[in-house]
């Protein structure tokens, strides 16, 4: 363990840590892209389901356990320390390319992705939450950028990737060995390299000072878990705000994740371009992030994320404008460049606001209700397409986006002013 004088705050002072987080996020955002081409497919091809509900079923219960695991892991990261829990997902995360090469049924595969979710919930979430403790109020934003980049432009190269082995072998085994390295590698480098950042937000929360906001609960340094989840969910606006514009903003990627390539494969288009536009959208959110979150930086938070979501809304609203491929990747670039506007600067925002003796437990809460958007989207979005056709369920979902832009432009206050209030009182140095 360091000591107390060898800890400092900011990008440049812990790079190589940081470094370091964004490479493991990597590796964590691969394993879910792994699925994305591949796993819709093997549902209608392989298993035969023809209901888009029960096809949304392993979405939905990734989802809801990613959910879960996000609001545990959060608390638990406050409580034990981050890396800990960091290396808890990914021993969770090692099987699940055995499960899904080897599944007998549907059933398994669902199993995989519950396995899959406490993966993803566990040690995404630390990854999140290690980085704001490094770099301290001053470039929160960039951090988030930097390390959902990471993560997505890893998702768009295992959807990639799959795509094309899949095309040119089969739906599986092949696929999944790519997996199996990733699960194994993101391990050793957690374990072997990672260090402890908890010590960082402690030296963040003692160097605290009060700072002016709408809601001064916001900024109390000792709340209990039950009050945190009641701030972070409805108690404070801008998180109220910020909360569901992450349950909305992934009901989308589940639609992408679970209906796409289905709707895709009904226009006539062959796996390997299912696969590419599979991994433009998250290709273009990843690659988005490296500017998005530093830009939050500076303009605010509050302003990105009501484009965003309508930048969103307007992709899939694209979709159902023609079939043609070149159509299709217009509206997939909508998508992800839009999503680039708000994944970042919403975890900058509730960075913002959340107290450092309790920010890992706001992150968690978001994140339990912006993942939470799976297992919504996937109940929306399959029983549209089940009853009305997937055009209907696309429409649906893009029109609830749009509202959920204009509740962030309503009810969210601007949060950038906390952090650089306490930037300036000199708390990261």
């Amino acid at each position: 363990m360091r000591s107390s004088t060898d800890i400092r705050l900011g990008l440049r002072e812990n790079l190589g840590q940081f470094a370091l987080l964004v490479v493991v996020n990597a590796f964590v955002g691969a394993m879910v892209g792994l699925e994305r081409t591949v796993l819709p497919l093997l549902a209608d091809e392989e298993f035969g389901l023809a209901s888009r509900t029960a096809i949304l079923s392993f979405i939905a219960t990734f989802g809801l356990t990613k959910a879960l695991a996000n609001l545990a892991a959060g608390q638990l990261g406050d409580r034990f320390g981050r890396k800990r829990v960091l290396v808890a997902g990914w021993l969770v995360g090692l099987p699940v390319p055995l499960i899904v090469m080897a599944a007998p049924t549907w059933t398994w595969i669902v199993f995989a992705n519950v396995l899959l979710g406490v993966n993803q919930g566990l040690a995404w979430s630390m990854t999140v939450i290690m980085k704001i403790d490094l770099v301290g109020p001053k470039q929160r934003g960039l951090a988030m950028g930097l390390n959902e980049a990471a993560g997505y432009l890893a998702v768009s190269g295992a959807a990639l990737a799959t795509g094309y082995i899949a095309g040119a072998y089969a739906l599986r085994p092949e696929p999944f060995y790519l997996g199996m390295g990733l699960a194994g590698l993101g391990l050793l480098l957690s374990v072997a390299f990672v260090r402890e950042t908890r010590g960082h937000a402690d030296l963040e929360s003692a160097q605290w000072s009060e700072a002016k906001s709408n809601d001064p609960s916001a900024s109390r340094p000792e709340v209990s878990f039950a009050e945190a989840f009641r701030i972070t969910s409805w108690k404070d606006r801008a998180l109220f705000a910020v909360s569901q514009a992450g349950l909305i903003n992934n009901m989308n990627d589940g639609l992408a994740w679970g209906l796409f390539p289905i709707y895709f494969a009904t226009l006539g288009l062959p796996v390997e371009q299912i696969g590419v536009l599979a991994a433009l959208y998250p290709a273009i959110w990843g690659l988005g992030q490296l500017g998005t979150g530093a830009l939050s930086d500076r303009w605010g938070r509050k302003g990105m994320i009501v484009v965003g979501m309508g930048v969103q809304a307007a992709g899939l609203f694209a979709l159902l404008a023609g079939s043609s491929f070149a159509v299709l990747a217009l509206a997939m670039g909508l998508m992800g460049a839009g999503t680039a506007l708000v994944y970042p600067t919403l975890l900058a925002a509730i960075g913002d606001v959340a107290h450092p003796s309790w920010r890992g437990t706001a992150v968690g809460v978001y994140r339990l209700w912006r993942d939470g958007g799976y297992v919504v989207g996937a109940v929306v979005a399959g029983v549209a397409a089940d009853a009305l056709g997937l055009s209907w369920s696309i429409g649906i979902i893009g029109g609830l986006t749009a509202a959920s832009g204009l509740v962030v432009a309503v009810a969210m206050y601007e949060t950038l002013p906390m952090a650089k209030a306490r930037a300036a009182s000199g708390e990261d140095r």
